[in-house]
């Protein structure tokens, strides 16, 4: 009976309920007919307790960040850039596509509103440009699992805030791994337009006089991560008043700068900053919850002793954990798969010497790996939602894109030092 509520959120989440709600759902049933003797307002209690939280204030602040910057002419700025550096490649398009997720790592901070502006925004130009609508859309959710790798993105604050590692750390661990996916996904599609004939954009390769005219045209875009970074490292700023920072910094830019952003863009920005930090505070909340009963439970515990008695092998349990979290990440969205399985998973890590900054990074690379997979993939169905491109084929696209990812991933997995060396730094 311990495990019902386990098999409760299941089911709730493949009849269509929202994945906070069967949590919530499995919790309460838990503690009202399972174990009754957890008095009710302690339980109501953990759904406020969950919520206080400083860290936690980052997460709107960057989602707040990521919007502004959409309306500032930040992320416009950023695709001219991506266009002069590789528009001139094969598959001209598709590898700006891939450059253009990995500049916004430090904008949008999420893989879904990644995957969904891109399908807005070059979806439509790779088609009139005679790329296949599957195949833009493939590379398109595939580039996207490369966003909430590389800083600010809310899963790498949600990883530290659960492993209890420093959140400056986690940031910087994620710039490796980031540009390990972003080559890989450059090398396939360099493969793939090559047989295909995918043209490049640019008749010939930018002179060097063009690259800079754009890169100082686009400077105040491409110094927002790094200067967040930067402030980290010195102690300008904590990661919570980093998104304070990086939301002021954009305003600024955007009304003076690029002189883009309009008093008539804040009232759609406020409502995609409480949209936003209402879905994922609210798994945060459930999850929250449903951890309080697997704590009760001893699960975490349990689950663990059955993984050691398994293998003391870490390089061998790292390849179990592999598995099990991509299967989790093609079952759940990214937010809530993290929030769910990294307690369990975590104190495995730790007891078995693998470092928790380099394990987190193999966490999210998987849930995003996970997210462009079938069948229930979250990148999947937002970009196939936007674009319009049948579910089947999407799925005849995007196979190369994920073993690309699954090299990235054995990379991350079993060069630890790459992943850290960074961070070490600091």
């Amino acid at each position: 009976m311990e495990y019902l509520p386990i098999a409760i959120v299941f089911l709730l989440y493949f009849t269509g309920i929202p994945i906070a709600y069967a949590l919530i759902g499995a919790s309460v049933f838990y503690f009202t007919f399972i174990d009754a003797g957890m008095p009710a307002d302690l339980v109501l209690q953990r759904f406020v307790s969950a919520t206080s939280s400083f860290p936690l204030l980052a997460i709107p602040f960057f989602i707040m960040a990521g919007s502004v910057m959409n309306y500032s002419g930040i992320s416009s700025k950023l695709m001219q850039m991506a266009s002069v550096l590789t528009g001139h490649l094969v598959g001209g398009l598709a590898q700006v596509n891939v450059v253009l997720s990995t500049m916004l790592g430090g904008v949008s901070g999420s893989a879904n509103a990644d995957a969904a502006m891109q399908s807005k925004i070059l979806v439509p130009q790779m088609v009139k440009n005679g790329y296949s609508p599957a195949f833009a859309s493939a590379i398109t959710a595939a580039s996207s699992a490369i966003s909430p790798v590389i800083p600010p993105g809310i899963v790498l604050i949600i990883y530290a805030l659960i492993a209890q590692v420093s959140v400056g750390k986690m940031f910087i661990a994620g710039y490796v791994p980031g540009l390990i996916m972003a080559m890989t996904l450059m090398i396939t599609v360099s493969i793939i337009s090559k047989k295909r004939g995918y043209a490049p954009v640019r008749d010939k390769r930018a002179k060097a006089s063009e690259v800079a005219h754009q890169f100082f045209d686009s400077v105040w875009a491409l110094a927002m991560p790094f200067g967040i970074i930067l402030g980290l490292r010195f102690g300008l700023f904590t990661p919570t008043e980093a998104g304070a920072v990086a939301v002021l910094a954009s305003v600024l830019i955007g009304i003076f700068v690029y002189k883009e952003l309009k008093t008539s863009h804040f009232v759609p920005i406020l409502k995609d900053t409480i949209y936003g930090t209402g879905s994922v505070v609210l798994i945060i909340v459930a999850a929250s919850v449903f951890g309080y009963y697997l704590t009760w439970e001893r699960i975490p515990q349990v689950l663990t002793q059955a993984l050691l008695d398994l293998t003391q092998n870490k390089y061998l349990m790292l390849a179990i954990l592999n598995v099990l979290l991509l299967l989790l990440g093609m079952l759940l969205e990214g937010g809530a798969a993290m929030i769910i399985i990294a307690p369990l998973v975590v104190p495995i890590a730790v007891q078995l010497g693998i470092d928790p900054i380099h394990f987190g990074m193999v966490v999210i690379v998987n849930i995003m790996l996970g997210g462009i997979t079938p069948p229930f993939g979250s990148m999947m169905f937002t970009t196939c939602t936007v674009t319009k491109v049948a579910i089947g084929d999407f799925i005849r696209e995007i196979w190369p894109f994920i073993l690309a990812l699954l090299v990235s991933l054995l990379i991350i997995t079993y060069i630890p030092a790459l992943v850290l060396f960074l961070p070490n730094l600091m």
